[in-house]
């Protein structure tokens, strides 16, 4: 696998290689798009269609699972997953849920971006990715975390593999593409499950699906935090190979540790600033003058990447992959901390 791959590398390409190929993907150049169609897919959240502003354009390929970074007309940067057919057509398509108590991403999107409106967003970027081990795929959706789950349902069906779609929702009205999910190809391997449809007295429909996971299965899930946790805490209480378990978060993963102070030196100047208990590094370092680029704050985007010269980083982002997390050769200052009591920076 990747992993091993990795490892039989030589020694100097291990340590320069993990920052290389994420630092490139932070600079990527945007893509102008233009909004091709816009509808809703269910109370609360509609869909957008993207095709690229100049048509003679070819969009980058995508993988199930990858998301896009939007960059709105109010100034934020939203990530949102893809959830169309991968490799169909020279379009994306996102759905966005409209949180009223959010900071701002998806109000915009709802109220201001019409059709024919155009938008820059980044190349897409994988973050959780279908593997390929033996046994059944089951894919867990949560309210718009069907998103994700809707591609690689897509992406199954394309090559050929078995697998299972079960989708939780509240009710029939804010469960979103179910004109594609209870028609063919789709309605053979999915089951929808809502709260206000359930019978009386009926164990959870969460519980009961997980009860029914086949011996070799292999879960897929995305949804609300409160949903993953259940999950997750299932999968470990029955003590399950957690490499078969994978998922998609909405918010940044809790944080770890006891969020003790630590120093970061810029290795450029010499400047050392001393990061607080509850200050990110991105704020230590604006303290003394020193400007890191942001964009989520959240750990999602990969802008505010930064290398590391000398120390341990503690990881809180979604956006490195496990082997980059490993090299400990760069990370995310606006949400990651460190393990050390020194992080020498490449500013």
């Amino acid at each position: 696998d990747d992993r091993h791959a990795v490892q039989e590398l030589p020694r100097c390409l291990c340590r320069i290689l993990p920052i290389e190929v994420s630092l490139d993907r932070a600079m990527s150049p945007l893509l102008r798009m233009r909004v091709a169609a816009r509808w809703q897919a269910a109370e609360g959240i509609d869909a957008f269609e993207l095709a690229p502003a100049d048509p003679a354009h070819t969009l980058p390929p995508y993988e199930a699972g990858a998301h896009v970074d939007v960059h709105l007309p109010n100034g934020h940067v939203r990530q949102y997953s893809l959830c169309g057919k991968p490799g169909i057509g020279n379009r994306y398509r996102i759905a966005v849920l409209k949180e009223e108590q959010g900071r701002g991403g998806s109000r915009c999107l709802h109220d201001t971006v019409a059709v024919d409106a155009t938008l820059a967003i980044s190349a897409p970027r994988r973050a959780c990715r279908l593997q390929s081990r033996d046994g059944i795929k089951v894919l867990f959706a949560g309210g718009v975390g069907i998103t994700p789950i809707l591609a690689m349902a897509y992406e199954l069906l394309g090559r050929g593999e078995p697998f299972e779609l079960h989708y939780f929702a509240r009710t029939r009205a804010r469960a979103a593409f179910l004109d594609e999910l209870l028609a063919p190809p789709l309605a053979q391997a999915a089951s929808l499950h809502l709260d206000d449809e359930s019978a009386p007295g009926a164990p959870p429909a969460l519980d009961a699906a997980l009860r029914a996971l086949p011996a070799d299965g292999e879960l897929y899930a995305c949804g609300p935090a409160g949903f993953l946790d259940r999950i997750s805490g299932w999968w470990q209480r029955e003590g399950l190979a957690p490499e078969r378990f994978h998922f998609e978060s909405f918010v940044p993963a809790a944080p770890s540790g006891d969020g003790a102070p630590f120093e970061v030196e810029v290795a450029s100047s010499g400047l050392r600033v001393t990061v607080a208990p509850q200050e990110t590094v991105v704020e230590a370092l604006a303290r003394c003058g020193v400007e890191v680029p942001v964009s989520c704050e959240q750990g999602i985007c990969g802008t505010c990447l930064t290398g590391i010269k000398e120390g341990i980083p503690e990881h809180r982002d979604q956006y490195l992959t496990e082997q980059e997390h490993a090299a400990n050769q760069c990370f995310t200052p606006c949400c990651s901390r460190a393990r050390s009591p020194r992080l020498v920076l490449d500013l």
